[in-house]
């Protein structure tokens, strides 16, 4: 499959650590690709590079075979783009905008875009300026995909949309896909892009630091368990069998083990001489594959939370054994004194 997308060591340098740097990865046809970090992380900056809006620093973009930033214009016949922030031309209402943009990219039948309208529940007499974030986000999602290009490319395009609507609006992004078209969608929810991704690229301070692939995640083949056992001489005589143990929670008598699908049957007839409080599947999805990677990145706030977690604990181990040792030098201070009473 070709790819329409590649982009090779990408970097914009805004000073001070802000930026992306060395970014590289590629799209296929067909393929929906996602972005996932938190804000800042500099999705939005890669996204507005696709569009050709900026110029990189280092590095090149090329969206079917042309350059990003030479090319723009030619690009543009064949992307739409839906930002993250929107906003619109001076127009009363959006029912003038979406004519204007059907007349401008020349979609001359409006029966799709009327679909779009009512599956959204989008009422496009609406004032421009006066619609509310999620009414602005439905406008600008019909509008990108009312064009029927091969490229869109959507920058948080839940945002503002309740529950119900952003699963509406996910649906619509499966149909896109079922078209074959070629999607770029950065998100901040996980479930979203593991519903309609077939890759994900986690970022952090402008680097990319993992590319998923959802379908490789979901055929994976171990399987992690969590098991409980009432009694503290039983889980410890399970950690003697050498199951691979990802956590180890002794104040639980508690412990996750990764196994190989191969071995499962195995472990249960294992675990039938054993006396357990419980025993359940941790699945293995997209936010818990990322936080597993983030918990390696020293930038990371994971990491920095679990070092917190572990500086805690030695903390209060240290005051237990502080407090051990006063305990003894008073209970030997008090007896040296009965005895120098006697």
């Amino acid at each position: 499959m070709e790819e329409v997308i590649k982009v090779k060591s990408l970097t914009k340098d805004y000073g001070e650590n802000r930026g992306i740097f060395d970014i590289s990865f590629a799209v296929k046809k067909g393929e929906v690709f996602g972005f996932v970090g938190t804000n800042g992380s500099g999705k939005t900056t890669i996204l507005r590079h696709l569009m050709g809006f900026l110029k990189p620093m280092k590095g090149e973009v090329k969206v079917l075979g042309l350059d990003s930033w030479k090319d723009s214009c030619e690009i543009k016949k064949y992307v739409e783009y839906v930002p993250g922030e929107i906003a619109f031309p001076d127009l009363k209402d959006g029912t003038t905008f979406l004519k204007n943009q059907a007349q401008l990219i020349g979609v001359k039948d409006m029966s799709y875009a009327n679909y779009l309208i009512k599956k959204l529940q989008l009422d496009p007499s609406a004032n421009l300026k006066r619609m509310s974030k999620g009414m602005k986000q439905k406008t600008a999602i019909v509008a990108a995909f009312m064009a029927d290009k091969d490229i869109i490319i959507l920058d948080e395009p839940a945002t503002g949309l309740d529950p119900l609507m952003r699963e509406t609006f996910l649906e619509l992004v499966l149909e896109e896909k079922k078209k074959g078209k070629t999607i770029i969608m950065s998100s901040q929810m996980f479930d979203e892009l593991e519903l309609t991704c077939d890759k994900v690229a986690l970022i952090l301070n402008g680097r990319i630091i993992d590319i998923a692939d959802i379908n490789q995640l979901k055929n994976m083949p171990y399987k992690f368990y969590k098991v409980e056992f009432k009694e503290r001489e039983q889980y410890l005589k399970f950690k003697k069998l050498k199951y691979e143990i990802v956590r180890d929670q002794e104040k639980y008598n508690q412990v996750t083990i990764k196994i190989q699908d191969k071995n499962i049957n195995k472990m249960f007839n294992d675990l039938k001489n054993y006396n357990l409080k419980f025993i359940s599947q941790v699945y293995h999805n997209l936010e818990k594959h990322f936080k597993d990677v983030l918990s390696t990145q020293k930038d990371s706030y994971i990491y920095k939370e679990e070092e917190s977690k572990k500086e805690l604990r030695k903390s209060k181990k240290l005051k237990k054994r502080l407090l051990k040792i006063e305990n003894k030098q008073i209970k030997a201070k008090n007896k040296k004194e009965d005895r120098d009473d006697k």
